[in-house]
């Protein structure tokens, strides 16, 4: 059965479980009317149009 030679300190420990914690960038698309950059399945704040149809009114 292996065994460690040497204690592993508390920070290689934590390091190793944080690797698992990293965020990634959200998902972006364009939006089809004003083509402003938005996040997918969402209402575009500049133009406020979702599914082709206007959903909110922007002023």
């Amino acid at each position: 059965m292996a065994v460690p030679k040497k204690k592993t300190s508390k920070a290689k420990g934590r390091s190793r479980r944080a690797s698992a914690w990293r965020v990634s960038a959200p998902a972006q698309s364009t939006c089809p009317r004003c083509g402003s950059v938005k996040r997918p399945h969402r209402v575009c704040r500049v133009c406020g149009w979702y599914a082709g149809r206007e959903a909110v009114e922007v002023a």
